[in-house]
Formats: C-alpha cells, sequence, structure tokens
C-alpha cells in the first residue's frame, strides 16, 4: 500500500522545483546577465597589452645582445631605458647594466603572466566558460579558478613585481634618493601585508562554507 502511494506521488504530486529546466530568463534578469558581455572589450584591450609588453621585450633584448657585441646606440639605448646613470660614461656593458636589464625583462615577464591571469581567469568567472577541460594545455590553476582564488593569486603576483622594481631600486641605488628608497621599501610592505589579509579572508571564507556542508 505504501509503495501505491509513493508511486502516485512521484506521478501527480512532484515538486517541479526538484527537476529544473533551462526555462528562458524574464527579460529583465536575462538583460543583467547579458551585460557580462560588456567586458569583452576590455579583455580584448589586455589583450592588446600583452603584444605591446611583448613588442617592448624583444626591442630590450635584441638592444641587450647589440650591446653585448659592442653596439653603442644599442648601449645608450639600454643605459637610457633603466635610468641607469654613473659618475664616469658608461662605453660597454657591466654586470650592473646586465643585471638591471635582465632585471626589467624579468618584470615584463612578470607583468604579462599577469595579465595572462587576468585576461584567462577573469574572463572564465566572470563572463563566459572556456571549455579547456581537457585540453592538454589548460592551466592547473584555471580548474580550481574563483573569484577569492584570482584575488589571492593576483595579491601573490603584484608582491612578485613590486619585489624586482624593489631590488632594481636597491642595486641603482646611487640614483635615488633616501625618500624613495624608503617609500618603496614600505609600499612593498604594505602590499605583502594587504596580500597576507587577502589570503586570511580567503581561508576565513572557505572556513566558513566548509562548515555549512
Amino acid at each position: 500500500m505504501r509503495s501505491l502511494i509513493h508511486l502516485f506521488q512521484l506521478i501527480f504530486m512532484a515538486d517541479p522545483v526538484q527537476h529544473p529546466v533551462n526555462r528562458p530568463l524574464r527579460p529583465l534578469p536575462a538583460l543583467v546577465f547579458a551585460s557580462r558581455w560588456l567586458q569583452v572589450p576590455l579583455y580584448l584591450g589586455l589583450i592588446a597589452a600583452q603584444g605591446v609588453y611583448v613588442v617592448h621585450f624583444l626591442v630590450e633584448l635584441w638592444h641587450l645582445i647589440q650591446a653585448a657585441f659592442g653596439d653603442q646606440h644599442a648601449l645608450e639605448a639600454l643605459v637610457n631605458a633603466i635610468g641607469y646613470k654613473s659618475s664616469v660614461p658608461v662605453t660597454a656593458l657591466n654586470e650592473t647594466v646586465i643585471m638591471l636589464v635582465v632585471l626589467a625583462l624579468i618584470d615584463v615577464v612578470m607583468i604579462s603572466n599577469l595579465l595572462i591571469m587576468v585576461i584567462v581567469g577573469g574572463y572564465e568567472t566572470f563572463v563566459s566558460r572556456l571549455n579547456l577541460e581537457g585540453h592538454r594545455d589548460q592551466p592547473e590553476w584555471l580548474s580550481h579558478v574563483n573569484a577569492s582564488v584570482l584575488k589571492v593569486k593576483l595579491a601573490l603576483s603584484i608582491i612578485g613585481i613590486s619585489s624586482i622594481h624593489l631590488l632594481k631600486t636597491f642595486i641603482n641605488a646611487d640614483n635615488y634618493s633616501e625618500k624613495v628608497l624608503i617609500a618603496q621599501t614600505v609600499i612593498h610592505a604594505v602590499f605583502l601585508l594587504s596580500a597576507m589579509a587577502i589570503a586570511y579572508t580567503d581561508k576565513l571564507m572557505s572556513a566558513a562554507a566548509h562548515n555549512k556542508h
């Protein structure tokens, strides 16, 4: 008897909420949800900025190679680009100039990594799925990316970029005032504290969500 009642409930009294269907959205919710596509030009703009960084990287690398073979014009371009000043004219590559140029190249790479993280992760999180599951080149971090994870990764990337800038400043400290050195150090410390606060907040939110389940 109970089996017959249960079967009757399943056939005639099933709650439609338990079996959702992909119904069309009402006009206003559809418009609000579709507004996420307005971010696409922003990500396309970041892709263009990535291209500019690639060109800048290749130009600086080419100048470094030319300067290594004694090209004075390339050496002058490098010295002006890194803002290096010396009490004696720089007529050939030295260790300091090479180190500053290499750090500048690393800086470009790290900013490019940050751009990729924002472009790919942001599009996946806020616009639409990229459907990269099973693709051999899918980034490892993209499989579990969300707004919180992306925020923490961006904070860590900014700290890395700030570290490179601070190292460049210390290597070339003679060309900076004490006030600038202290200011950059304080700013870097603030970045560190901000990243720690973001990571700690994300940990608390994750723990709270886990406890609810």
